[in-house]
């Protein structure tokens, strides 16, 4: 009996000794710098290889038809790309999310150049978790990533600095969405002095910071690694101790160790417009529900305070969060008469969630039919659109496989999380604002790109398909141990009824108070920007993205040519364009599939970097492009005319696809011409734009929630691909998919 106390009382004090070190190390947190860059620029041979084999697909596509080959070249890039000095890219770092540590701004540029092989990209941390000290650190690291790429008129790699403006509104009137804003320069008297983060939600949350017990169960909890959770802390208190900007003060007027906020895009535009420097805002994931209020629509955005089109040129339809391109008619949230929010039926395959929170509930009841389990199920529904972006954690104990496929575009290519159609590109493409009845309606014109979204420091992860949990956002615990704690808080056994939404009952709500375990199926390894371009320097490049003669591809790098070939002038207008005609408009749709790839890394990979730098960041596959092409299968033409008249029907104006055109399968490539008779019988706006299709690939996650369905399309059981320790490491989640290029539009009116 006495040894057993004895041996209770020394564990006792290696706890309380653990526990006085732990408090003690806390403040021996390491600044986390932007890191050093390894490697040198390519040889010259490697761009000219690589630009000899597009010219080549170029002149196969022009022979056969009576156009010249095109003048400019293609180059691709990413243009979201978030690293270690993002908090939550830190916080997926952390070993306890399966994290590899932190990646800092140099693994980007290395990355970029011996991983990915990239032409261009952008770095966009949020700007809610950037201090005054690490925006100087961004802006060298930028200026150094150019100044080791070559001759600044051709270099291998083209940096530009930017950062993400992360607003998240609380319900739909007052979200607005994330935006990242792309800088032309990076000579410091040409740049903003700070970043401006929204002044929202998540400014709050990153500089909220941790409590005392969540400071000491990180680091004690695991030992081992704990100096990475010191540092983490020291991250988050030099982002708390950053006093806020003065509001309502000329943005160059205020002292440079402040933290400066806009909470609204008018607010955005405005201190843009007072420092001068010429930049682009770029909308994304605007129809991701995994913090987009239900029932959020893009109307609001489409006036004169809300929109500039000098900055907003440009908008993402694709990324590592999936596709936001297509609109839908179905509805996550309905209201009544009165303004009551309800929750609408299922729609054809689609499931509204706040229906399936109430299958849930009525599942435990022990008669699914009677008056009691009916009430239930009603309140389970309204509790569940309270709560907004989190109604899951109003069904206790509801596990991943009970909200099946609700919320998910079920005939939508790779959608992204929890749909939101009247926030799509489509949909807003459709929009026209009639509030100045003395002018032209007002319309969005955006050019289409893009990107990945990666946060661990890895421009371009679409290249091949592989290493889900490295290449893609999907993180979670990494035992069964770590998923209760970060699930602190959150009911685990089912109960028979929903609760109310409680902000304030998790100790670690930073890791959960968003659905990353269903959004972990949904996580896919990126986009690309391509630009038509008349050089490779970053100025040349920032010219195409100007004109919108870009485009964006889901991964791969298919080479695409949208034409008007009848402007009114009778010469050839680009993608991105606004043309006028007289007669109906003629089109030309070139493409070429992307350049099969090779298993490993080439020679100038090997070359450049350390073998252990090589295998941290590209983990033993780079960008490796053999002879052959993949086949281009179909061109899909979309077709949307934007409203006239108020309370014009949107589905009749979207015709998506107006047109297929099959291709005839030729390893060459594609190419057609296709005219629209019937444009000269309505004297109004008409857009096109068009996607070229590849033959099907196995694509990481692109199984999704991998349903066995009824008749119906609707999910009967799902099994989810996790983030977390209950899938695999070595489980990529593959399934077939048909990668594919997004032409910008072509606006053309009579």
């Amino acid at each position: 009996m006495h040894a057993e106390i004895a041996i209770r009382i020394r564990r006792a004090g290696a706890i309380a000794a653990a526990l006085a070190a732990t408090v003690a190390a806390s403040g021996c947190g390491q600044h986390q710098d932007a890191g050093e860059i390894e490697g040198g620029p390519l040889p010259a041979g490697i761009l000219q290889s690589r630009a000899n084999a597009d010219a080549g697909a170029a002149r196969a596509l022009a022979s056969s038809t009576s156009a010249p080959p095109p003048a400019k070249q293609i180059l691709f890039g990413d243009l979201h790309v978030h690293t270690t000095f993002s908090a939550d890219a830190f916080m997926m770092g952390l070993p306890i999310m399966q994290g590899e540590g932190t990646h800092p701004i140099a693994d980007a540029c290395d990355y970029a150049r011996y991983c990915s092989g990239l032409d261009f990209w952008s770095i966009t941390d949020h700007a809610e978790s950037i201090t005054p000290r690490r925006w100087q650190e961004t802006q060298e690291a930028i200026r150094q990533c150019n100044a080791v790429a070559g001759d600044p008129e051709n270099p291998d790699v083209a940096a530009f600095l930017g950062w993400e403006w992360t607003q998240i509104g609380s319900t739909p009137e007052n979200h607005y969405g994330h935006k990242n804003v792309i800088l032309r320069d990076i000579e410091g008297d040409r740049v903003p002095r700070r970043p401006i983060h929204s002044a929202s939600f998540a400014a709050r949350a990153m500089r909220a910071g941790l409590g005392i017990g969540q400071r000491l169960l990180l680091p004690l909890a695991d030992f081992p690694n704990r100096q990475v959770y010191f540092d983490m802390l020291q991250f988050l208190d030099e982002l708390r101790d950053t006093p806020l900007c003065e509001d309502g003060v000329d943005t160059t007027q205020l002292p440079d160790d402040c933290s400066e906020g806009a909470d609204t895009p008018e607010k955005l535009f405005a201190k843009l417009d007072q420092w001068g420097y010429p930049a682009l805002v770029i909308p994304h994931g605007t129809t991701w529900g995994i913090y987009t209020p239900p029932g959020s629509a893009w109307d609001k955005q489409l006036t004169a305070q809300q929109h500039d089109p000098d900055y907003q040129k440009l908008i993402e339809v694709f990324s590592g969060h999936g596709n936001s391109e297509e609109y839908r008619e179905f509805q996550e949230i309905a209201y009544d008469e009165g303004g009551n929010a309800v929750c609408p039926e299922p729609q054809g395959a689609y499931v509204p969630c706040c229906w399936q929170a109430g299958e849930i509930i009525r599942s435990r009841c022990a008669d699914p039919h009677d008056a009691v389990c009916e009430e239930r199920v009603d309140a389970a529904r309204a509790n569940f659109l309270a709560a907004g972006a989190r109604g899951r954690l109003t069904v206790p104990g509801a596990q991943v496989e009970d909200w099946k496929s609700c919320g998910t575009c079920p005939d939508c290519f790779l959608p992204a999380f929890n749909y939101r159609p009247k926030s799509s590109v489509q949909y807003i493409l459709s929009l026209s604002s009639f509030e100045n009845q003395s002018v032209d309606p007002m319309r969005f014109r955006f050019g289409f790109i893009a990107s990945s979204d990666n946060h661990s420091a890895r421009p371009g992860t679409g290249y091949k398909e592989y290493d889900r949990i490295p290449n893609t956002e999907a993180r979670g615990p990494r035992d069964a141990t770590w998923y209760d704690r970060v699930n602190d808080g959150i009911p685990r056994e089912p109960a028979p009824e929903s609760v109310p939404f409680d902000g304030a009952r998790s100790a670690l709500q930073q890791f959960q108070v968003l659905d990353f375990e269903r959004q972990a199926s949904f996580f896919l390894t990126g986009g690309l920007v391509a630009v038509h371009a008349d050089g490779r320097s970053r100025a040349r490049v920032w010219d195409a993205l100007q004109r919108r003669e870009v485009y964006g591809t889901s991964g791969d790098r298919i080479l695409l040519w949208f034409d008007l070939v009848n402007g009114a002038d009778g010469g050839v207008v680009p993608m991105g364009s606004a043309a006028r005609v007289a007669e109906a408009p003629r089109f030309r749709v070139r493409a070429a599939g992307a350049l099969e790839q090779a298993e490993g890394c080439p020679d100038v990979s090997r070359e450049g970097l350390s073998a252990e730098r090589l295998e941290r960041l590209c983990r033993g596959e780079c960008f490796h492009p053999a002879d052959a092409r993949r086949r281009i299968t179909r061109v899909e033409v979309v077709r949307i005319r934007p409203a006239e008249q108020p309370g014009e029907p949107i589905a009749e104006r979207i015709q998506d696809p107006w047109r297929t055109i099959p291709c005839p399968g030729d390893p060459a490539g594609c190419s057609v011409e296709f005219d629209d008779p019937e444009f000269l019988a309505e004297s109004r706006e008409v857009l096109y734009y068009v996607r070229a299709i590849q033959e099907p690939t196995l694509t990481v996650n692109a199984g999704l929630e991998r349903c066995t369905k009824d008749e119906s399309g609707r999910c009967v059981d799902a099994n989810p691909c996790y983030g977390d320790y209950r899938t695999p490491l070595s489980d990529d989640c593959a399934a077939p998919s048909e990668e594919r290029a997004w032409s910008s539009p072509i606006y053309v009116t009579r």
